[in-house]
């Protein structure tokens, strides 16, 4: 999108007297303010330098840095309402505040003529508080956006929800009667009012299933001494584990002992069946009633009842989404339960050996709606992936009202650079003490205040052809994040890669932001000609209470399950790859528990090292984590002041007695120790009055101001070269 930004000196809402402060005099070009980012300012500058001389005194093992950016826009902010539902990769949709950084979702790409709908991961989440809008369109469907949305309109391109407030240059917005691209999510009036299945939506789903491909079998068997014997069995066999784990679950639920086994074994051309079977008579007789033909089916029944015969018997084949049955009541009811939910569907004639069946007629937006209110447990049944987007929809905008209120937005941003929201084509958006010496203060202005070296990559390539260079080791991400997510607008480390590796100058780059990936066949390409590290900094394990923690500590940065994706991807391109596991948070994530699963799982994502850091609690950051130590945890607030009593680092003690603990753990998964000793002599003994709670992790809060630079107790794993610092 086109940036809307002014020279300073305009009112442009920039910080008073910047002309005059420290950024003027780095060379200020003009402060940028963007949809993209809301209540964050970039202020774009001609830096003088690039490269960057290390302090001795930080206790840092390399001596050059290269920051692109100054201050950090991970922790950014929203566009759509948290209920907005986002098109998945595997057909389904699911509210955007549900989503998660690493997901797999639908965008779409421009192919030829055509624009179609591909795969593509959620590359970041965040919120904030936004005015709110409402856009409803001709058939029905309504989403609320700020008004700095955009949406992709036929033939025009893509749209702001609402014209740029007084001031500003203007923009392209939505106006009545534009139409929108996708297939839209209809009228609300037709959704499912709960959230979880009903007891009447899991008889529905059963009796679709079963009736549609179970087996059921009552017979009286006479033995060679003429004694009659009765034998009843129920059996139900499938291809598609989703379907069969959910009507195993749902029989449970009703009390029927169900055993499973394999059906039939994988062949060249078909897939491996598995089934669920009974041979009790009690459980037959209950699953008999449970399937029988209701005399007035609810419309929850309706919707199970769909999800199973689409389950058993239904196909979505080149666009063309049906029900095939020879069983005239199952046909008849099929479309009974299609026309009471409002999706549009025909008959269609038997072919020869007597199989007949329903149509859903309306292309993608009726399929989608059917997807939608139905939820069928097979995901493969239901991709859009590859198909053309095109409008078969009444899209057209017949409403855009202001709601005059503020409301939480949420936004990812995307591979693509785009999503499906509510089903239309939506556009995604794409060291704090350092800000002190910009007259910035290093808590809620390192989050807003982002200085953006637009000339980076050129001065650096002069700054490298001198004579007196001498090809040192350049880190970054050291200090701020080079892959944060304005660089996904500005795009600067291209430029610093290629400078480096064209001088022969080795390089290391540690970040938390997954559009490292975007650069991999960049960094891969030389890695030929000089040596290259790099590295991710992961500090919490990936279960659902870790992520928790993660996100309240790291609010808008991956998750930990996308950074170990992205470990995975990095090997996978033939790279080293290390991890700063840290910052380490003495009382929790210090935990033997937590220390044993996050090592497990960067073991099992491939990593070639691993450097260990206890959380760092330098001048601004201080000030900022401390306050929120007090407030969220105010039993550890005694510790940290003994642990951290001499200032930036923890003591010595405490080093010692965290790699007393980590050595083990890293011995055993095959990273090498590096032979820590304590400076001071230390055993190894925690002192009692500094010894942390082991496993008393306390409740997860927002953490302000986390600090990103290395150093303090080093942890190295398969190769200390490769571990980067």
């Amino acid at each position: 999108m086109r940036w809307d930004g002014q020279t300073v000196g305009a009112d442009d809402g920039a910080l008073p007297g910047l002309e005059r402060s420290a950024l003027g005099r780095l060379g200020l070009v003009r402060t940028v303010r963007t949809p993209e980012f809301a209540d964050v300012t970039f202020h774009e500058v001609l830096a003088k330098s690039a490269l960057s001389k290390v302090p001795a005194a930080s206790k840092m093992p390399f001596g050059w840095t290269v920051n692109p950016y100054r201050g950090c826009s991970h922790a950014c902010r929203y566009c759509t309402s948290p209920e907005t539902l986002v098109l998945m990769a595997d057909g389904r949709q699911k509210p955007i505040r549900d989503i998660r950084v690493g997901e797999q979702i639908v965008g779409t790409v421009v192919d030829g003529r055509y624009r179609r709908y591909e795969a593509t991961a959620v590359l970041a989440w965040w919120r904030t508080i936004r005015r709110a809008y409402r856009v409803t369109l001709a058939d029905g469907t309504e989403i609320v956006a700020s008004g700095d949305h955009r949406f992709l309109v036929g033939g025009r391109g893509w749209k702001h929800v609402a014209r740029q407030e007084r001031g500003y240059p203007q923009r392209p917005f939505l106006t009545l009667n534009n139409t929108l691209m996708g297939f839209g999510n209809g009228r609300a009036a037709a959704e499912p009012t709960v959230a979880g299945p009903s007891e009447e939506y899991r008889r529905g789903y059963l009796t679709g299933m079963i009736r549609g491909d179970g087996m059921r079998l009552d017979k009286t068997y006479t033995t060679a001494s003429g004694r009659p014997v009765r034998v009843t069995h129920f059996r139900l066999a499938s291809a598609d584990a989703e379907a069969l784990e959910r009507s195993a679950d749902y029989l449970t639920q009703e009390g029927v002992a169900l055993k499973r086994r394999p059906f039939s074994a994988a062949s060249a051309t078909r897939r491996a069946i598995d089934c669920i079977y009974t041979g009790r008579r009690a459980d037959y007789e209950k699953i008999n009633r449970l399937v029988a033909w209701p005399g007035d089916p609810t419309e929850e029944w309706s919707r199970g009842f769909l999800a199973g015969i689409f389950d058993a018997e239904g196909s979505c084949s080149r666009g063309i989404l049906r029900v095939s049955n020879k069983d005239e009541e199952i046909l008849s009811r099929t479309s009974a339960s299609m026309d009471r939910l409002g999706v549009p569907n025909v008959r269609e004639r038997s072919n020869p050996r007597g199989v007949g069946g329903v149509r859903v007629v309306g292309g993608l937006p009726s399929r989608q709606r059917f997807s939608r209110l139905v939820r069928p447990a097979i995901t493969r049944k239901l991709s859009v992936l590859g198909g053309a987007v095109k409008t078969a929809a009444d899209l057209r905008v017949v409403s855009i009202e202001d709601l005059g209120f503020e409301q939480e937005m949420i936004d990812i941003t995307t591979g693509t650079g785009d999503f499906i929201a509510n089903g239309v084509v939506s556009h995604n958006c794409f060291a704090r003490p350092t800000h002190e010496y910009l007259d910035l203060d290093a808590g809620r202005d390192f989050d807003s205040q982002v200085v953006v070296k637009t000339n980076v990559a050129e001065v650096l390539r002069a700054e490298l052809a001198r004579p007196a260079w001498t090809r040192e080791p350049v880190a970054m991400g050291t200090n701020t994040d080079p892959y944060q997510r304005a660089e996904g607008r500005y795009r600067l480390m291209p430029g610093v890669i290629g400078a480096l590796a064209d001088s022969g100058t080795p390089f290391s780059i540690l970040t938390k932001g997954t559009l490292l990936r975007r650069d991999l066949p960049l960094i891969a390409e030389a890695a030929q000609r000089v040596e290259v590290g790099l590295g991710v900094s992961l500090g919490f394990a990936d279960s659902p209470a870790d992520e928790e923690l993660q996100q309240s500590v790291e609010p808008g940065t991956p998750t930990p399950r996308a950074r170990l994706d992205l470990i995975r991807a990095v090997r996978a391109a033939g790279l080293p790859c290390g991890v700063m596991v840290a910052p380490v948070l003495p009382w929790l994530t210090d935990s033997r528990d937590h220390l044993r699963r996050l090592l497990d799982a960067v073991a099992d994502a491939g990593a070639t090292g691993v450097t260990v850091v206890p959380l760092h609690l330098k001048p601004g950051t201080r000030e900022w984590y401390l306050q929120w130590l007090e407030r969220e945890h105010p039993r550890a607030v005694a510790g940290y002041g003994r642990v951290y009593a001499r200032g930036t680092y923890a003591l010595e003690a405490y080093r010692q007695w965290l790699w007393d603990r980590v050595e083990p753990l890293l011995s055993e998964r095959g990273f090498r120790s590096s032979g820590h000793r304590s400076r001071s002599g230390a055993t190894g003994r925690f002192p009692d009055d500094l010894t942390p709670h082991d496993e008393g992790d306390y409740p997860s809060g927002a953490l302000a101001g986390m600090p990103r630079d290395g150093g303090g107790l080093q942890v190295a794993g398969a190769d200390v070269q490769q571990v980067l610092f």
